[in-house]
This record gives structure tokens, C-alpha cells and sequence, in this order.
């Protein structure tokens, strides 16, 4: 997997967007990633430093579709990115703060 293949898409929130001025910025990321893979995938597409990696698994909703079949959605990843101290910022979530 290349980095593009682990990084997802950024998960855009009011906390997430909380986070930012902490650096702390959120993803999804593959199911199958680990917390090295991310980090090296972050960092390799950002350029910036990261000192720790948060990953919570999100278990999709059973969802009802009428009397018959129940739907599910999909079951994601989250990665929680926290960038050290001297790190520049993310210039993606800039604008939305």
C-alpha cells in the first residue's frame, strides 16, 4: 500500500476542527493500517513531524430500510494525528477553523 492507499479522507467536525490549534487532526484510514503506516503515510504526504497516532475503530450502524432487509453503514477507521511541537500546521485545515 502507498500512503494515498492508508490516508482516506480527513474527517471534518466541530471537535475535529477543535483539535486543530492543538495539532491534532483527524482521518479515516484503512481498516487494515497500523499506527506505523500512518505515520509514515501522514508524514510523507503532509511533510510535517508526527509524535503520536490515536486509532479508533468506528462500528457501523444498523440502519432500517422498511420491514425488510436492515441496511448497515460501513464500518470505518479513525486516526487521531498529533504533530510535535516545532511540526509546521497542515495548510488543508487552515482555512476551515
Amino acid at each position: 500500500m502507498n500512503a494515498y492507499d492508508i490516508i482516506i479522507r480527513p474527517i471534518i467536525t466541530e471537535q475535529s476542527m477543535a483539535d486543530v490549534a492543538d495539532k491534532k487532526y483527524v482521518f479515516q484510514v484503512a481498516m487494515g493500517a497500523n499506527k506505523t503506516e500512518i505515520k509514515a503515510a501522514v508524514e510523507e504526504i503532509f511533510g510535517v513531524k508526527v509524535s503520536k497516532v490515536n486509532t479508533v475503530r468506528q462500528i457501523g450502524k444498523v440502519k432500517r430500510t422498511g420491514a425488510y432487509p436492515k441496511g448497515k453503514r460501513a464500518d470505518i477507521k479513525k486516526a487521531i494525528v498529533t504533530l510535535t511541537a516545532d511540526s509546521k500546521t497542515i495548510e488543508f485545515f487552515e482555512g476551515m477553523v
